[in-house]
């Protein structure tokens, strides 16, 4: 169970259910509840300050999304993802990263291009001091400005509807991969190719950074039943 957390900025407009589920959500979207772990209602309302009516409501609405699942006379835990489903995801995305890239490279204004630059040198800057987290956190931010650059409201609302997944996946990469030299390598392949207005390049290196993705995966199965 994770004992960082700390109690809960109260906000008025938001019932305290939304509150909680809120940061419960975000907390196992961000790794800091492990998957397999057990979410204790009494201790994570202390943890919180909060009572075990609003957790266990929070709970409820989680297990909804598929983020928790409930074993009888056990108790709650936070949901597995196969690694089955993380290459469905994964050959989903392979398509739209392709295609987004793509776009990109023809439709990018100059301000895109400029905050694709900042945040590959922001990813660079923290793959050199092995910060795991800064790197996961300008990863996402590099494949969203990839996407924000084609200018296509629908493909960014199907790409969202993965994000959840995707960050899942992320969590785990990062917690375990080592290689992220080759990582900066990739980016700045994909970020090359669009900087040069080349779209198709571009989508060739979007879909095999994916499958670099998709490769990684194959080797945590033969450790792992699963991905985590």
């Amino acid at each position: 169970m994770n004992t960082g957390a700390g109690k809960l900025k109260l906000q008025n407009y938001k019932p305290l259910r939304e509150v909680v589920f809120e940061y419960l959500r975000s907390a196992i979207l961000n790794g800091e509840f492990k998957p397999g772990e057990r979410l204790m209602e009494l201790q994570m309302g202390e943890q919180l300050g909060v009572s075990r009516t609003p957790i266990r409501e929070a709970i409820r609405k989680l297990e909804l999304e598929g983020l928790v699942t409930m074993i009888p006379r056990k108790g709650a835990y936070v949901a597995d993802m196969s690694i089955k489903d993380v290459l469905d995801v994964l050959e989903v995305r392979e398509v739209l990263e392709g295609l987004a890239s793509y776009l990109a490279a023809e439709r990018r204004g100059d301000g895109e291009l400029e905050l694709l630059e900042k945040v590959l040198s922001e990813f660079e800057g923290y793959v050199n001091a092995s910060d795991r987290e800064g790197m996961m956190e300008k990863d996402k931010a590099f494949h969203e400005a990839i996407f924000a650059s084609t200018h296509n409201k629908k493909l960014i609302q199907i790409a969202q509807g993965l994000q959840e997944q995707v960050q899942r996946f992320r969590v785990v990469f990062f917690s375990e991969s080592d290689d992220f030299k080759q990582l900066l390598s990739e980016h700045r392949e994909i970020l090359d190719a669009i900087r040069a207005g080349k779209g198709e390049a571009a989508r060739a290196k979007a879909e095999n950074h994916i499958r670099d993705m998709e490769e990684t995966i194959r080797i945590f199965r033969k450790k792992k039943k699963n991905i985590y």
